[in-house]
């Protein structure tokens, strides 16, 4: 009877999860929470959201470790996962299209931007007149070999992985999630320097959000390493099963790619011409 019952077949039919609704839930409520904030509410509003998505986070990966390790993750299954992971870098590329988009469309046009953002000056500049850049060649290109030296360990982890050097694999993982904290927290000094804000003009409001969803992304990639980092000291991961360390990697390596368009883009070419602010 019980050979009757056997699975017959290499697909993993996963249980009833709870996870997917209560993962909207939160990010509707996350969402409500900061559109009220933005419009003067408190942001003790958008806390609950945030803990919510953490909670999916942590509970939804978890369930997915534990099949992982129970033999559900079959080499059909490995290959449905690294279509599922490319596809998502996929639409994250085309979301960060559309910041790009904006923010040369706004560059290029400026007579018309102008015109939209209601600004107080005349003629087409960009960056519009009174605004002063941040200087590429300082924090930005500091943040710019932080993110590449990231990305250099994370690639030595994974080839210490390859090789079955444990001790390579978590000392590489140590130093891309405190190089990550590093960017971020560099970021976060930049942000609270900016001499420009987010409202009242089109260049402030395109770059901060160009960068601050890419510094959004860092944080979730940061968390994401993290989760790799405490697995593998337990001891997880194997040269041959690694899937969620190799997603891992890759989408550090988007990160990467899409900040060196932004510095290149937006800091040194979007800023071109401007005053720099020195403060």
């Amino acid at each position: 009877m019980a050979e009757a019952h056997a699975k017959q077949h290499p697909y993993h039919l996963v249980d009833p999860s709870p996870w997917p609704i209560v993962g909207s839930i939160s990010v509707f409520v996350m969402a409500i929470g900061l559109i009220s904030f933005m419009h003067g509410a408190s942001f003790w509003l958008v806390v609950p959201g945030i803990l919510g998505v953490l909670y999916t986070m942590l509970v939804w990966w978890r369930d997915v470790i534990k099949e992982g390790n129970e033999g559900y993750h079959t080499s059909v299954v490995a290959l449905g996962l690294r279509y599922g992971m490319v596809l998502f870098i996929a639409s994250e590329v085309m979301f960060f299209v559309a910041w790009f988009w904006a923010f040369f469309d706004s560059s290029l046009s400026a007579d018309s931007a102008i015109q939209v953002a209601k600004a107080t000056f005349t003629g087409g500049h960009w960056p519009p007149k009174g605004i002063e850049v941040f200087d590429p060649w300082h924090l930005p290109l500091l943040n710019t070999l932080i993110l590449l030296t990231s990305g250099t360990t994370v690639t030595w982890a994974h080839h210490a992985l390859l090789h079955k050097d444990r001790k390579g694999l978590i000392w590489g993982l140590v130093c891309t999630v405190l190089l990550g904290l590093t960017f971020t927290g560099v970021q976060a000094y930049e942000y609270a320097h900016a001499p420009f804000s987010f409202g009242g003009n089109i260049f402030g409001a395109t770059f901060f959000m160009a960068t601050g969803f890419h510094g959004f992304h860092v944080i979730i990639g940061t968390i994401f390493l993290t989760v790799c980092l405490i697995r593998a000291v337990k001891g997880d991961f194997s040269p041959n099963r690694h899937f969620g360390f190799e997603a891992a990697a890759w989408y550090w390596h988007f990160v990467d790619v899409v900040w060196l368009f932004l510095f290149f883009c937006i800091y040194v070419w979007g800023g071109w011409g401007a005053p720099i602010h020195h403060g």
